[in-house]
């Protein structure tokens, strides 16, 4: 009883039964018959009253119990034990907030585990180079060296910082996009010139490497020119690493109604079928990659196609060589 006198409703409810009695007294005072018969009407009322929001006060502390449970175990909803009304009503409600705040919990644990992974796999990939350095520096420092020798160790220890430099610049790009704050400015190229902004820095590599680098662009792409090129430009890297000398990359853009389409394709050796299921994936390096890979190129490119609405596959050709297919949707897939 205790318990239920702790409810406002209640108490509201009994100050109004109050106020009845006072007029059951009047009545009796006006006639004791249709007093008796007027406090009858009202002890029925109450009877039923207080039977009813005991029982209605029982139901909320059972349904804040298995809330409590709910937050706090495995337990799970009956959605069988409440009837339609308001009481039902706010039990979906609930129901559906908790469902989302575990939603919400589970996805902090997995960023969480994702998160000391990432810098489990950043910490690999900068210890490496970092490594060189040392050792490099090291060398640097005995005397009597030969100016060529100096002059080589100079070069390596500039190459293995720009590695470093170019990890931690993709490595930002790469948490803009997952935060979600990179901003894409659709805007109509024509396909061509989206081709050849992103060969353009690989033009010398391809040439000291006695590379073919061949570009057939048709038709207008619409998206971001910048972070598309960034993309496309990883692509052609990685295929310009895995082609021998003497070789040839192809880069071929279309449009048609449905979607445009970039294709890069290489004569290299291809990839290797246990590493295609893996090949987007962050850090992940291929059974033929090089010792200098970080392997975060391609998962940028993948992130970047995919938040403008596209997809990216690769395969190997069945002349020999691999194939990335690019696709950027005009509607929704």
């Amino acid at each position: 009883m205790r318990n239920l006198l702790r409810n406002p409703e209640v108490r509201h409810g009994l100050v109004l039964h109050l106020l009845l009695l006072a007029a059951v007294a009047a009545a009796w005072l006006w006639h004791p018959y249709f007093g008796l018969f007027t406090l009858g009407l009202w002890a029925v009322y109450l009877f039923f009253y207080l039977v009813s929001a005991a029982r209605r006060y029982r139901q909320m502390a059972e349904l804040s119990q298995e809330i409590d449970q709910l937050l706090h175990g495995d337990h799970q909803m009956d959605l069988t034990r409440y009837e339609e009304g308001e009481l039902a009503i706010l039990h979906s409600q609930l129901v559906k907030m908790t469902v989302r705040l575990r939603e919400q919990q589970l996805q902090l644990q997995q960023d969480k585990v994702h998160l000391a992974d990432s810098l489990a796999d950043i910490s690999h990939q900068i210890r490496t180079p970092l490594t060189s350095i040392n050792l490099l520096v090291s060398r640097l420092s005995q005397p009597q060296l030969p100016p060529q020798r100096h002059q080589q160790l100079i070069a390596e220890l500039q190459q293995l910082l720009g590695r470093i430099d170019w990890l931690v610049v993709t490595l930002l790009k790469l948490s803009r996009l997952d935060a979600g704050t990179a901003t894409f400015q659709a805007r109509p190229i024509p396909m061509e010139h989206l081709l050849q902004t992103a060969a353009a820095p690989l033009l010398v590599p391809m040439e000291l490497r006695g590379i073919t680098l061949q570009l057939e662009g048709q038709g207008i792409f619409n998206g971001d020119e910048a972070w598309t090129a960034e993309a496309l430009g990883n692509i052609i890297k990685n295929c310009m690493e895995h082609t021998p000398e003497g070789g040839c990359v192809t880069v071929q853009g279309s449009e048609n109604a449905l979607y445009s389409q970039i294709t890069v394709t290489d004569t290299g050796c291809g990839i290797a079928p246990e590493d295609l299921p893996h090949i987007f994936q962050r850090f992940y390096k291929g059974k033929n990659s090089d010792d200098k890979s970080f392997g975060i190129g391609l998962a940028l490119a993948r992130q970047v196609v995919t938040a403008q609405n596209g997809t990216i596959k690769a395969a190997n050709r069945p002349q020999g060589g691999a194939e990335f297919q690019l696709r950027f949707y005009k509607g929704t897939v």
